[in-house]
């Protein structure tokens, strides 16, 4: 007797063993008929699995969320037995689910973009045959001789450990896998490929270049053509070429990873460092500035030499080892502790605008998204127990100022004590009510991430979402446990004893660099007018009204409007499309009529015609615009 329990508390009874497929059709063949895979106990698996132990069972359908995972591992599986039909000698890497859909590594290809059409040709003949997965458990001895001529493959059998290894078959394609997988292809509804590009074998740049081909799945034909315009806008936006368009920054073959950032970019920056020193001058903040280069001895103290040394750069100096700095955190440690601090000065809010480098695999770098050198806002929050919740509340309002200001809605994550930590009980269990308590205080929904938490600290993070939709974390705040004790940081406490600090590490942009990237393709270049390198132009109609242009300009210059003067010999129609096609907010036209008004006329990037103001009310009215951020 089999007992299975269902997620509604109801309970069904049967004579032996039974797959979770069988158990859903004698709930319903309509459940059956769309369910997608199962949760026994915790563990989502195959519809074929059998249960021969009473166990809590939930049937998965397209409505649930890791169905997608299932469909999309599946969808790969079929995209490799296309393949292998089209390129009998392919050697197949990993082919892993990701959060937009599905890749495959392979060798021995020679495949372009243009090949990808021959490729779902012969995916829709697969899902046509509806094809089972079958899975099967066999000795690692028997793994390696069904392998023998695939390399990857038996490099990572090798790796295993003795015992069973699972397998899934579907039609003539076998690959190593844990699974689930689908009941047959035929339930593959909707799938396209996308590109295909290169990758280093397990992410290393020491080992073979592969191909790689990329493509995504949905449940309903719906989905993917909202996906596929979806992702048709990011082309658009995509900041690697706006950034050039625009003359905003640029990456160069001399420097991987290492962003220039033209004036125009500059411009960008430099109001957004603004915007960050005056919010934390109002939050009560200080800024400092720690060294970029330290020595061997901190990064000791710290951990990072152990356990992150392959990802710093490091140098010699005087015989001595120094490296750049992957992060701030430790040079704040250092500032904290040059001096004795009393409970009466807590907390402590100390920020940095800090550089640091990172060595990031080649393959990894991704335009401004993933560099090797970036800015962090940090900031270092030293306070007591009972100060946790307030100050956790402080960086939560900060934030919300933040991302309402660029039009950015967002949504919040705890994470909790990992497997692996430092601290007592008592002390993650302070720290995580802390987190909650201020997250509840709020009123905002948030996720919990059970055990996903860093070693040293539950923290929050923020993901943002732009104007398309997609989502970025950005903003994080971390309690730290591990540093305040690795450097044995103290305050003098009401008693006169010392106390270790509770300490906050925490950002808002994140990554500058990252965070003016998705700005970037968030506004998708049309920036608000105190963002924009260039507010307005002045375009005169004929070369007897450019005395007068350059009046204008003059006026809206001192004004400290960032302004052009268009003298190019163009026709006024191509100037205004000119000053159009380079998202100028505001472009003024100026000929007879505004010289003997002292006026101009107005309209829009979007070509709103705002119509005939005078100089004067134009630049009052726009200096208001920028100076309050609109």
């Amino acid at each position: 007797m089999v007992v299975i329990t269902f997620p509604d508390g109801s309970k069904k009874e049967f004579d032996s063993e039974i797959s979770c497929y069988d158990i859903a059709k004698s709930i319903s063949d309509g459940l059956a008929n769309a369910a997608v895979a199962a949760e026994v106990d915790g563990k989502i698996v195959d519809l074929s699995r059998k249960i021969f132990a009473d166990s809590k069972l939930r049937i998965l359908t397209e409505r649930d969320k890791e169905s997608l995972d299932v469909l999309r591992h599946s969808s790969a599986h079929v995209m490799a037995e296309a393949i292998m039909k089209l390129f009998p000698n392919a050697k197949f890497g990993i082919g892993p689910s990701i959060d937009n859909g599905f890749y495959y590594d392979i060798d021995d290809i020679n495949v372009s973009d243009s090949d990808l059409v021959k490729v779902e040709e012969e995916i829709k003949n697969i899902i046509k045959e509806k094809q089972e997965f079958v899975r099967e458990d066999i000795s690692k001895k028997d793994a390696l001789e069904l392998f023998k001529n695939q390399p990857f493959k038996l490099e990572l059998i090798n790796e295993l450990d003795d015992g069973t290894i699972s397998i899934y078959k579907c039609g003539n394609f076998v690959d190593l896998c844990r699974g689930p997988h689908l009941r047959h292809s035929g339930k593959i509804k909707a799938i396209k490929l996308q590109k295909v590009t290169g990758a280093y074998w397990r992410g290393d740049a020491k080992n073979k270049m592969l191909t790689r081909i990329y493509g995504t799945a949905f449940f309903a034909k719906k989905d993917l053509d909202d996906y596929v315009t979806l992702m048709e806008e990011a082309e658009k936006r995509d900041h690697r070429k706006l950034g050039k368009r625009f003359d905003i920054f640029s990456l160069h073959e001399e420097g991987p990873g290492f962003p220039f950032f033209h004036p125009n970019g500059m411009v960008i920056w430099n109001e957004l460092m603004d915007f960050w020193r005056e919010e934390h001058r109002r939050a009560r903040y200080v800024e400092v500035k720690t060294p970029i280069m330290l020595n061997r001895k901190l990064w000791e103290t710290s951990g990072h030499w152990f356990n992150y040394k392959e990802n710093m750069y490091t140098t010699q100096i005087d015989g001595e080892d120094f490296a750049i700095k992957p992060m701030n955190c430790p040079g704040g440690m250092i500032l904290y502790k040059d001096s004795m601090h009393s409970y009466r000065e807590l907390p402590m809010r100390v920020g940095e605008i800090g550089l640091v480098h990172r060595h990031e695999l080649s393959g990894a770098l991704a335009g401004l998204f993933r560099v090797r050198t970036f800015h962090q806002d940090d900031a270092h929050i030293f306070m007591t127990t009972d100060q946790i919740k307030d100050e956790i509340l402080g960086v939560l309002n900060l934030a919300d100022r933040f991302y309402k200001k660029f039009g950015l809605d967002y949504h919040l994550e705890l994470s909790t004590r990992p497997e692996k930590s430092v601290g007592t009980d008592e002390q993650w269990e302070a720290a995580t009510n802390g987190l909650k308590t201020a997250l509840d205080a709020t009123g905002k929904e948030y996720q919990i991430n059970e055990g996903d938490g860093a070693f040293y600290g539950p923290k929050i993070d923020l993901h943002i979402k732009d104007a398309i939709g997609r989502t970025w974390q950005c903003g994080t705040i971390q309690l730290d446990m591990s540093l305040p004790e690795r450097f044995d940081l103290t305050y003098e406490g009401s008693d006169g004893n010392k106390h270790r600090p509770v300490m906050i590490h925490r950002v808002i942009y994140g990554s500058i660099e990252r965070f003016l990237g998705v700005l970037i393709e968030h506004y998708a270049a049309k920036f608000p007018l105190w963002l924009s390198p260039v507010q307005v132009i002045v375009l005169p109609v004929s070369e007897k009204h450019r005395d007068y242009a350059q009046k204008v300009y003059d006026e809206l210059f001192d004004s400290g409007l960032r302004v052009e003067l268009d003298e190019s010999d163009d026709t006024i129609s191509k100037k205004v499309r000119n000053a159009q096609l380079r998202y100028v907010n505001y472009i003024l036209v100026v000929g007879d009529k505004e010289q003997a008004n002292n006026s101009v006329n107005v309209r829009t990037r979007d070509n709103e015609i705002k119509g005939e103001i005078s100089v004067k009310d134009f630049i009052a009215d726009k200096v208001v615009e920028y100076k309050n951020r609109i």
